[in-house]
């Protein structure tokens, strides 16, 4: 069975995109990385995937005159790449909506947060203001509006009682370095399916009921 061809969108160090990576090594993965695209032509992400042998590309957004000229030339490298799915990985750039219309359903994203919940930047920060139990991760499918879109996986965490930004964002990071590539390999493998607003997962292993936080007493 042919392999989904993968498209990594990047910024900056790209740690999502090293866990599609590794995990695209495993010869029973459904996908491959074909590219590994940044606007930063210093970007980190970039250096880690020349070493790890991916072909790169930069497309700079300050090189051109206006964002749909920029998203056009991101456009065209994705197609000469023959890449099938987009994934964004720390991209740090806002995708107008004829380039997100033009791969949907083909483009995820992950964000650090249970989405619907605490879109946007600082979100840490904004979930310990809030006082909420637990926080997580999402992938998801993109939409025009910001960190939105039909919802492939989540993972949740406690929010503790000592947590900082800092803390909580190291925890959740390892999640998100675990549902990304299950996300993907869902959408390879035609687990996930958009139907109308949500996706509809074939789920294999039946998930714990629930958790609770603060814990309570036996």
């Amino acid at each position: 069975m042919a392999k989904l061809t993968l498209g990594i969108l990047v910024s900056g160090r790209g740690s999502n995109m090293r866990a599609l990576v590794k995990a695209c090594r495993g010869a029973r993965f459904p996908a491959r990385v074909a590219i590994v695209i940044s606007n930063d032509p210093d970007a980190a992400g970039l250096k880690f995937a020349a070493k790890a042998g991916i072909p790169t590309a930069v497309v700079d957004h300050k090189a051109f005159a206006d964002r749909d000229s920029f998203e056009r030339a991101l456009h065209k490298t994705l197609k000469d790449a023959g890449v099938e799915l987009v994934c964004l990985a720390g991209f740090m750039r806002l995708l107008n909506t004829g380039f997100v219309n033009r791969w949907r359903d083909r483009l995820v994203n992950v964000h650090p947060s249970l989405l619907p919940a605490f879109k946007g930047l600082h979100t840490h920060e904004r979930v310990l203001e809030a006082g909420v139990r637990f926080t997580g991760c999402t992938v998801h499918f993109v939409r025009p509006e910001m960190d939105d879109g039909p919802i492939i996986i989540q993972a949740a965490i406690r929010v503790l009682p000592d947590d900082t930004p800092a803390r909580m964002a190291a925890r959740v990071l390892k999640y998100e370095h675990r549902i990304y590539p299950e996300a993907v390999r869902l959408i390879a493998k035609g687990q996930a399916r958009v139907a109308g607003n949500v996706v509809r997962v074939k789920e294999g292993k039946k998930a714990a009921a629930g958790i609770i936080n603060p814990p309570v007493e036996s």
